[in-house]
C-alpha cells in the first residue's frame, strides 16, 4: 500500500489551534473530499497537481519523519488536503513505538479507526465561507471514532458574521468539544504578501465580537505560521 504525499516537512512550530507554538514535523497528504473557496494549500487538494504527489510506502513516510526529526521524538501532524482518506495507521504504529505524537486536522467527513490512537485530533467543520456543507452525522462518527484519543477539539475559521453565527451553532451541536477560533486569512497565493495589519483587524474584530457576545468559550488565536511566513510553502 502507498500514501499520496504532498509535502513532508519541518521541524517548524505548529501555527494554529491547540497546539500552537509546538515542534512538528507536517505530513501534509494529497487529495480532499471538499473544495472550499479560501483553500491555502490547494496543491494538495486539486487532481492536476496530482503530478507533484510522491506515492510512498509506510516505511518510507516514516523514515523521512525520522530524518528530519533526527530521530527526536516530537509532534507529527498530518494534514491536507484531507489525511482521513488514507491509512495512516501503520505510519502511527511505528511512530508512536518510537516515542512519538500525533494530530491530524480533518473537517471531518471521513471517520478512520486510527482517529483512537491520535494524541490530538483536530476536527474543522467549515463554516458557509468555504462554499462547503457539512454533513453533522459524519461528523458525529468522526468524533465517535476519536472517542479514545487524548484529545479532540474543533477548530474554525471564521471570515464574517455569518461564519460567527454558524460558528456557535456548530459549539452548541458539539459543546463537550474545546472550541478554537481563528480570523480566516483572505490572501492565499503564495506569492503574494500578506497584510500582517489586515490579520491584526481581522483577530481584533473577532475578539471584540466574542467578548461583545460575552461568548466566553472559545479560544480565539491568529494563524501564527501566517504571521511569520506569510503564504509560503513548506513551514
Amino acid at each position: 500500500m502507498s500514501l499520496r504525499i504532498a509535502e513532508i516537512f519541518g521541524p517548524t512550530i505548529q501555527g494554529e489551534g491547540a497546539l500552537i507554538g509546538e515542534p512538528t514535523v507536517f505530513v501534509r497528504t494529497g487529495g480532499c473530499d471538499y473544495r472550499c473557496s479560501w483553500c491555502d494549500s490547494l496543491h494538495a487538494v486539486e487532481s492536476r497537481y496530482r503530478d507533484t504527489w510522491a506515492a510512498m510506502s509506510d516505511e518510507a513516510v516514516w523514515d523521512e519523519v525520522l530524518r528530519l526529526s533526527g530521530g527526536q521524538p516530537l509532534t507529527v501532524s498530518l494534514s491536507g488536503g484531507n489525511p482521513a482518506i488514507q491509512d495512516f495507521a501503520p505510519v502511527i504504529a511505528r511512530g508512536r513505538a518510537a516515542g512519538y505524537r500525533f494530530a491530524c486536522e480533518t473537517q471531518g467527513s471521513v471517520a478512520r479507526p486510527w482517529f483512537a490512537e491520535l494524541d490530538t485530533l483536530v476536527l474543522s467543520p467549515k463554516p458557509p465561507s468555504s462554499g462547503e456543507t457539512v454533513d453533522w452525522d459524519a461528523f458525529a462518527a468522526c468524533v465517535r471514532a476519536g472517542s479514545a484519543a487524548r484529545q479532540t477539539v474543533m477548530k474554525i475559521v471564521i471570515f464574517d458574521g455569518t461564519d460567527y453565527a454558524w460558528a456557535r451553532d456548530a459549539h452548541a451541536r458539539h459543546p463537550e468539544l474545546p472550541l478554537y477560533l481563528q480570523p480566516g486569512n483572505p490572501e492565499v497565493d503564495p506569492e503574494t504578501p500578506v497584510d500582517p495589519q489586515a490579520l491584526a483587524d481581522r483577530l481584533g474584530w473577532l475578539v471584540e465580537r466574542t467578548m461583545a457576545d460575552t461568548w466566553f468559550t472559545p479560544r480565539i488565536l491568529p494563524q501564527l505560521h501566517v504571521l511569520i511566513w506569510g503564504n509560503k510553502r513548506g513551514v
